[in-house]
């Protein structure tokens, strides 16, 4: 698909952006500029998976990110099988580690994974023979919405390095927050955390970002505003006084936007909460907001991520 099309990838899974390199994050997102291009033609389908097995296992419910991934896996021509948890022996009491042996038994290439602890994906990646995917797990990583996210600004920006991108709202409980921090500060971002201290800890300014508890000085000159849902199954106890008023203070408008770049972009990976941590009138502005062209990078960049963690084994075959 593209002039790294012979490169190997050096990773085995992908569990987080934590262990890619900048060359290997650029791979990945110039992989899927060519895989942009194909989902726009009528002829969707390359057989470069043909013959191989891709096993969907979300342990959290997910509309965006199973289908993109099962779109994915489809237009690539793999087999595509998505396992349903709350029908499955998982449900009955199976352990994760039995899940894995099960699987592994079953002789899969690619297995995607979501699940509701942190590090439960790279505990499963250990005890199978395939390439595991992370779809998300706790707190911890959501690598392929962060590739998703880049490949969105990549292409409605031109570049990444230089532009600040404030990240607000539910930063403490969010994966996405996490790989997208991790992602965008590796090529070279300014990367701003904008919420109130229950879901913006100060120490939070360890991982190289500015920390910010007033929405438009967090705005103030930014490139890209990304938002973020208050992820209330996530919280014990109470985060905020009231979802009322907590979009009064942190609830993206267009008065909080005044303070931001003329040609600002609205992101939000979705499912968002309008009237809570953005209004619709911004959501569905068609010149500012970036939101459906995510939904669309999420599908190539589920394409790169495939094609590349199966390069080896097409290879030996």
């Amino acid at each position: 698909m593209s002039d790294g099309a012979a490169r190997p990838f050096p990773h085995r899974h992908l569990l987080g952006i934590e262990p890619l390199s900048r060359e290997d994050i650029l791979f990945l997102l110039d992989l899927a500029d060519g895989y942009v291009e194909l989902n726009r033609r009528p002829e969707k389908k390359l057989g470069l998976l043909r013959g191989l097995t891709q096993i969907n296992l979300f342990f959290e419910s997910s509309t965006r990110t199973r289908t993109s991934f099962e779109l994915a896996g489809k237009r690539l021509g793999a087999d595509v099988v998505n396992m349903s948890v709350s029908t499955s022996a998982i449900k009955k009491g199976e352990t994760l580690l039995d899940t894995a042996m099960t699987l592994n038994a079953m002789h899969p290439d690619v297995l995607v994974v979501r699940h509701a602890d942190s590090g439960a994906v790279a505990l499963l990646a250990r005890h199978v023979a395939c390439a595991v995917i992370n779809g998300g797990d706790g707190r911890h990583e959501h690598p392929t919405q962060a590739l998703l996210d880049a490949l969105t600004i990549r292409r409605r920006k031109g570049r990444i390095e230089g532009l600040i991108v404030a990240i607000c709202g539910d930063i403490v409980h969010s994966r996405v927050a996490r790989s997208n921090i991790l992602l965008l500060t590796r090529l070279g971002a300014r990367v701003r955390l904008v919420g109130p201290p229950t879901l913006v800890p100060p120490a939070l300014a360890a991982y190289g970002v500015e920390v910010h508890h007033d929405m438009r000085r967090g705005l103030r000159d930014a490139d890209i505003v990304m938002m973020l849902r208050l992820q209330t199954e996530r919280m014990r106890g109470s985060f905020v006084p009231s979802t009322r008023e907590y979009f009064r203070r942190y609830g993206l408008t267009w008065e909080k936007l005044e303070v931001a770049r003329p040609d600002v972009l609205v992101m939000h990976p979705g499912p968002m909460n309008r009237g809570v941590e953005i209004d619709g009138v911004v959501a569905d502005d068609i010149h500012r907001s970036a939101i459906l062209d995510q939904v669309e990078m999420g599908v190539a960049v589920r394409m790169a991520c495939l094609d590349a963690l199966t390069r080896r084994l097409r290879e030996a075959a």
